[in-house]
């Protein structure tokens, strides 16, 4: 059985959602920085739902 650090994922999606709000204080009125931002939180949110979705299944 192959097993995941759920923990270690979460952890790691926490630090990217991070980078990404610290990017758009330092360059969100760029243009292409705003569109990419835009698009890098949408994955973001999804990488957090999923790994909610995982916790739910592996851990109870």
């Amino acid at each position: 059985m192959v097993t995941y650090d759920i923990d270690a994922m979460d952890r790691k999606i926490k630090e990217i959602k991070k980078a990404a709000e610290e990017l758009e204080m330092i360059g969100g009125e760029i243009e292409a920085v705003k569109r990419n931002l835009t698009r890098l939180k949408a994955t973001i949110k999804m990488l957090e739902l999923n790994i909610s979705d995982a916790k739910l299944v592996y851990f109870s």
